[in-house]
């Protein structure tokens, strides 16, 4: 094999797929990333066994060829080459090494057979629809954060992807639940993904899926089966494995009659939890929310460094109410609200309240009550 590239193409390139790699594995081959060079392109493809990133880019390719080599390390030494490098890349003809040539600086890895690169791309895929990246984007920013990290209940390690008929028509809804706080968020379905099944994506292909992300106006082909997901962006394929395993009912779990109802400025309220949550402990991060007519107070008490509170005015009418909630989990929700206004239905100090957007409607978050 021998190719050679624009150093800025094959940064990218290995920037997205060289994430997937872990940094210690027992199976060398999966260290490494498969580079394939054949007309007028090379392709690099890099997997875990659970998850597969596949991505090409434009190169003059001399002598056709594939071969696999240190993920991580080729990534380090492309990224150290000085912008406007041209990349060669070259096999030995003894199989053993790679030569790596920009300029004056030579590499040389150690290569393995690219005939031992696993694929887990093989098997059907049911369904295929495509959507815009923005779409797909907004639906994980919305959710990500209350992925659960317990691997315990591992079918709440992922993001709950499914359609059903919505009040607008039928609607592509993505949920994240960990037990403490639920993200929804809902967009209109794509054409072709009715009737498609109800997967769980991992934790880890929703944050390559976000990474790959990078242009806003570009389409994402999604297609689909009960075991695989592959999405493909521009010139980058993602596949991945499904969590098996089923999401609980998490319908239950969003209060239908919170009939108190809270609205205070976004940014003022994030702010204001900020500051005052400086000096609660890391270990119980609750923060009281003392809540009448007019006004909310925000108030920290921990016994080791002292305490700190703040007033907000809001728009409440209802009786008074106390209630406390970790000030990271208020955090986390705020920032998927727009700039403009947040709005709580509450019900009690012990029940889950809703937090929905005032201006848009099409996600809206639980979270569960902290004793304060």
């Amino acid at each position: 094999m021998r190719a050679t590239l624009e150093r800025a193409h094959l940064l990218k390139t290995l920037s997205h797929v060289h994430r997937v790699v872990e940094r210690r594995n027992t199976i060398p081959i999966l260290s490494n990333v498969l580079v394939r060079a054949d007309g007028g392109e090379v392709r690099l493809k890099a997997t875990d066994l659970d998850l597969e990133i596949t991505e090409t880019t434009p190169a003059v390719v001399e002598q056709p060829g594939a071969t696999t080599v240190p993920a991580h390390l080729l990534h380090d030494i492309v990224r150290k080459l000085p912008d406007g490098a041209q990349v060669s890349l070259e096999t030995a003809p003894d199989g053993a090494n790679l030569s790596i040539r920009s300029g004056r600086s030579r590499f040389s890895l150690q290569m393995l057979p690219e005939t031992d690169f696993p694929d887990i791309t093989a098997g059907p895929f049911t369904h295929r629809f495509e959507m815009k990246a923005a779409d797909l984007r907004r639906l994980i920013d919305r959710t990500q954060f209350a992925i659960s990290t317990e691997e315990t209940r591992y079918y709440l390690n992922g993001i709950y992807l499914h359609t059903l008929d919505g009040r607008g028509g039928p609607t592509l809804r993505a949920v994240a639940t960990d037990g403490h706080r639920l993200a929804q968020a809902d967009i209109a379905a794509p054409e072709g993904s009715a009737g498609m099944p109800g997967v769980i994506v991992p934790r880890k292909t929703v944050g390559e899926i976000k990474n790959l992300i990078d242009d806003p106006e570009a389409t994402a082909l999604v297609e689909l089966s009960e075991a695989k997901l592959r999405i493909s962006i521009g010139t980058v394929v993602l596949t991945s494995k499904l969590i098996d395993g089923t999401f609980p009912d998490y319908a239950r779990v969003i209060p239908q009659g919170n009939d108190k109802e809270l609205a205070v400025e976004r940014d003022d309220f994030k702010t204001a939890v900020d500051r005052v949550s400086t000096v609660s402990s890391e270990r119980g991060r609750a923060v009281k929310l003392s809540i009448s007519e007019g006004k909310l107070v925000l108030a920290v008490n921990n016994p080791d460094s002292g305490s700190a509170t703040e007033e907000l005015p809001a728009d409440y009418e209802d009786e008074a109410l106390e209630i406390g909630f970790n000030a990271k989990y208020l955090l986390d929700i705020a920032d998927q609200i727009g700039s403009g206004t947040m709005r709580f239905r509450l019900a009690d100090p012990g029940s889950p309240t809703l937090i929905q957007d005032g201006g848009d409607e099409s996600a809206l978050f639980v979270l569960m009550p902290m004793r304060v």
